[in-house]
């Protein structure tokens, strides 16, 4: 019973975090729109060079541990060791705080170092800014580390939610504070990453209320207690045991051992953003040889447009790729090879399916969704090659779940490494010639390459089965389908708007968009039971979700 009770509250934990990731990553995703639309394309081609930045600086800075301090508090925790895990947070939290004023210090300082090496001194103010939320991210996510320790996913949940949104507030305040005294472009972006500071700051002040209260519980609950003398010797005994009565070895051991398992994890997060950040290093550069380093910035900005639609795509998925990793890793201890196979291709037909479909879609609406969004159609082309990066995205994440389910922790991140240094070398061949329409063809080769490396090395290790016409023929044809619906909806729709008199506009756009992606779905869902690439007994196999799905389109007699 207790058992079933704990499996019910790690569930509970893991949506409520999930859920709220999802939620925080789509404020921040979707607030890169009003920040084009305020600031312009200058503006938000500096953001997205120091963000990415920041992003890395971060992870650095908080050296794994959030994941090492849930991993021991968890075992403290399980121990009855409360003291020891409060002992592993205070230390943590010294560690990360600390590592967070180191690099933030040294961004600060050396913000005309890195904008040279990034070869635009205009990202130099925004750099600074955003050292300050490098001295209080840290220390947050240490706090919320403990707590997942605790499993006690809630406080993680609302101090992302908060986070994001003061970090929006503040960047919306402060672009239009600066845009209405007429600031420049640096400037003006650098007041839109002091929002990252900001937010950590409210996440901080979240997490500090949560321990204040957990403390506080846990005090009225020990006195609530009477415990015997003995007892108390005995916990006394236990801790010494435990090597938490000196000092010395608390700080000593105890920093060794986090530092040891978080490492490996700080190195792990670090190749995620690879592929983006060789973009900061060298998009601008290339861009800025022939013209100035403003002129760079706009068009790096331009560049930047479609990425925050591509990045709901590949949110979506690493959303629904954690439930893959538990689900093989029972398969391959128990033994069960076929059901591994099965789960394996699946997943990864589906998730194919959905980036061909998301970037179909987005290719052929790139123009009206760029006019919707953004308020002219700069860089259309960019974007419709840009779409196609979604494809490796999403395939590549799954692929990465899979493996790291059956064990392969260190493939995937050496695949995106290799990956990246394509992208490096194609972008210094493309870009010269092609501007930033070479940037995302350089995008789309370089993340189709991480994916076919997963992927190939899931076929050899006998955990997939490929069919030319489950992964080419059918897909090709349901595709070609979708793409020509949006793109007769969305031309039919600019049609009757033009005859209309309100043609040409952002509203007239937008209509376009919303009706070529709801044809596009309708297409999609109507041609993948037509051409039979989904069967109730596949959809029942997939973790999670898949049971509560078929039961849904089983009502909808979707299935023959």
């Amino acid at each position: 019973m207790k058992s079933n009770t704990q499996t019910s509250r790690l569930l509970q934990g893991a949506f409520i975090l999930s859920a709220a990731a999802i939620i925080s990553k789509l404020i921040g995703t979707l607030q890169k729109i009003p920040l084009q639309n305020l600031g312009g394309d200058a503006v938000f081609g500096i953001y997205n060079t120091v963000y990415p930045l920041y992003t890395m600086l971060l992870t650095v800075a908080m050296l794994g541990l959030p994941a090492a301090i849930s991993k021991f508090v968890a075992e403290a925790s399980a121990g009855r060791r409360d003291e020891e895990g409060r002992r592993i947070l205070l230390l943590s939290a010294l560690i990360t705080g600390i590592s967070g004023l180191i690099i933030g210090a040294i961004t600060y300082a050396g913000a005309p170092i890195i904008a040279e090496w990034v070869g635009n001194s205009h990202v130099m103010p925004a750099l600074r800014t955003s050292a300050w939320g490098l001295a209080v991210v840290p220390v947050m996510s240490a706090i919320r580390g403990y707590f997942q320790g605790l499993h006690n996913m809630v406080p993680t949940a609302v101090s992302q939610i908060v986070e994001q949104s003061v970090r929006v507030t503040v960047m919306i305040v402060l672009l239009l504070y600066l845009t209405s005294q007429g600031a420049g472009a640096e400037s003006i972006a650098a007041g839109a990453l002091l929002g990252s500071a900001g937010g950590g700051a409210a996440g901080l002040v979240i997490m500090l209320l949560y321990l204040r209260r957990h403390r506080r519980r846990v005090k009225q609950e020990a006195a609530a207690e009477v415990v015997a003398a003995v007892e108390s010797q005995r916990v006394r005994a236990l801790d010494a045991g435990h090597g938490l009565g000196s000092k010395q070895g608390f700080m000593g051991i105890k920093a060794g051992t986090l530092l040891a398992y978080g490492i490996p994890v700080m190195l792990g997060a670090l190749a995620m953003p690879l592929i983006g950040l060789v973009d900061v290093f060298t998009v601008p550069r290339l861009l800025s040889s022939d013209g100035s380093e403003v002129a760079a910035m706009a068009q790096f900005g331009v560049y930047n447009r479609g990425l925050p639609l591509v990045q709901i795509i590949t949110m979506i998925a690493t959303s629904l790729s954690v439930v893959f990793i538990p689900a093989l890793a029972e398969a391959k201890y128990k033994g069960d090879m076929k059901l591994i196979e099965t789960r394996c291709s699946l997943s990864l037909r589906w998730f194919w399916l959905l980036g061909l479909a998301a970037s179909a879609g987005l290719a052929v609406l790139a123009e009206p969704i760029n006019m919707a969004l953004y308020g002219d159609t700069a860089g259309s082309s960019t974007m419709t090659w840009l779409a196609f990066t979604a494809v490796g995205g999403t395939v590549s994440i799954i692929s990465a779940a899979l493996l790291q389910g059956l064990g392969y922790v260190r493939a995937p991140a050496l695949h995106l490494l290799a990956a990246a240094l394509l992208k490096a070398a194609l972008n210094l061949l493309l870009v010269p010639q092609q501007g930033i329409t070479g940037a995302a063809i350089a995008g789309v080769a370089a993340h189709s390459f991480a994916a076919a490396l997963n992927v190939l090395l899931l076929y050899r290790q006998g955990h997939l089965r490929l069919r030319l016409a489950d992964a080419l023929a059918r897909p090709a044809l349901l595709t070609a389908g979708l793409a020509l619906a949006a793109a007769a909806a969305s031309w039919g729709t600019g049609a009757a708007a033009t005859a209309a008199g309100i043609g040409g506009g952002r509203t007239a756009s937008l209509a376009q968009s919303l009706l070529g992606v709801l044809a596009g779905c309708v297409v999609f869902a109507v041609g993948a039971v037509l051409l039979r690439l989904l069967s109730e007994s596949e959809l029942r196999q997939l973790p999670g979700i898949g049971p509560s799905l078929a039961d849904k389109f089983k009502k909808l007699r979707l299935f023959p």
